[in-house]
């Protein structure tokens, strides 16, 4: 099923002239995106331009080679199932799990192993040293790195419990 949206074509440096194109998912489960001159790009990727700071914001589509395609300013423009299809290539293609709270750490010098609850459950990580931890977005947002290279976003430090908020402070 073919849905048209509307992006710029990045191919050079300056603004490019919004044009049409359609999004669709092959049998295969392969996205592809078909140009309204008729270019087809089968295989293509959407990545987000500022993932933390606005998701919904500036994606790219860009084709096997990496170079893009296409430009979406924003995904609420998009009709509602371009959203869900490129939201879920999207979520294929990206893995954040957001910190709720923070169970318990191992100790609170580095390496040390962190129990937490995310959005997608619970989990353990081993945490290498004090600078996997860094501020994102506002100083409120966090981005905490493990050992595997997995980041873990704390979305909000105040919106915590007050045991998180505790075990955070020891780190930052």
């Amino acid at each position: 099923m073919k849905h048209a949206l509307v992006a710029s074509a990045a191919a050079s440096a300056t603004p490019a002239v919004l044009e049409a194109f359609s999004l669709e998912r092959t049998p295969f489960g392969k996205l592809v995106l078909t140009k309204a001159q008729g270019q087809r790009f089968e295989g293509v990727v959407p990545v987000r331009a500022f993932p933390i700071q606005a998701p919904e914001e500036g994606v790219s589509v860009l084709d096997t080679d990496g170079h893009e395609v296409a430009w979406v300013p924003n995904l609420a423009d998009l009709s509602p199932h371009s959203q869900d299809l490129l939201r879920q290539a999207l979520a294929l293609r990206e893995f954040m799990p957001v910190v709720a709270r923070i169970v318990s750490v191992s100790g609170f010098s580095t390496p040390c192993t962190w129990r937490v609850e995310t959005d997608r459950g619970a989990c353990e990580f081993v945490l290498r040293g004090d600078e996997d931890i860094r501020r994102v977005g506002t100083e409120l947002g966090l981005l905490i790195a493990d050992a595997h290279g997995i980041h873990y976003l704390v979305r909000d430090q105040l919106a915590l419990d007050a045991h998180s908020k505790k075990i955070l402070d020891r780190f930052l």
